[in-house]
């Protein structure tokens, strides 16, 4: 199926000033999930664009503080967030976070981390879950007790084994396919909750 920039979603995240069309995934699964609820710290990993880093910063206003972190820059500039140049798989992300003022564990986690698709389709899931598996990590280290952490997958063989080790650790886990994803993607996302600590 054929790419269409002009669709209904991305006109829409057009007319209401979001830097993508993927603000509707996190949307949709904020309003199903109630994700942020109490949240003072949020960590966006892969956040360029920057559409998920808009949707918390309007959500939640000066109640929050957001540390992002891209390969690529963000779009514009977001009220509330701190967003950082980087590749997670080279910096100390601990180290990082106090040093950009973020002095506590972060209550909610997420990851739209994608790798760059090559067209073959196992070594693009394989790339997708070594990101996940990082992500998840992540989570492990700096994610607080029953927070929530967001983490985007290509379906693949390995998504019972993810849902496994996501359960090892949260109380709750749910697997969502947005109603804005496209058809031809592959994307699921896993929506963990009440993380165990």
């Amino acid at each position: 199926m054929a790419y269409k920039p002009n669709d209904y979603y991305t006109k829409k995240a057009k007319e209401e000033n979001f830097a993508a069309r993927s603000i509707y995934k996190l949307q949709e699964i904020d309003v199903k999930y109630n994700i942020f609820k109490g949240a003072k710290q949020v960590l966006d990993l892969g956040a360029s664009p920057g559409s998920w880093s808009q949707y918390v910063s309007r959500k939640l206003g000066n109640q929050t503080k957001i540390l992002s972190i891209d390969l690529n820059p963000l779009s514009q500039e977001i009220p509330y967030v701190t967003f950082v140049l980087a590749d997670i798989f080279k910096i100390d992300l601990i180290e990082l976070a106090k040093k950009e003022g973020f002095t506590d564990l972060f209550d909610v986690i997420l990851s739209d981390m994608a790798p760059k698709t090559t067209g073959i389709r196992i070594t693009d899931q394989a790339r997708s879950y070594e990101l996940s598996q990082m992500a998840l990590n992540v989570a492990l280290n700096l994610l607080k007790t029953h927070g929530n952490f967001v983490c985007k997958m290509f379906d693949s063989n390995e998504f019972q084994n993810y849902n496994k080790q996501l359960l090892t650790h949260f109380k709750k886990v749910n697997v969502l396919r947005p109603k804005s994803t496209r058809k031809e993607s592959k994307e699921i996302f896993f929506i963990a909750q009440d993380f165990i600590g």
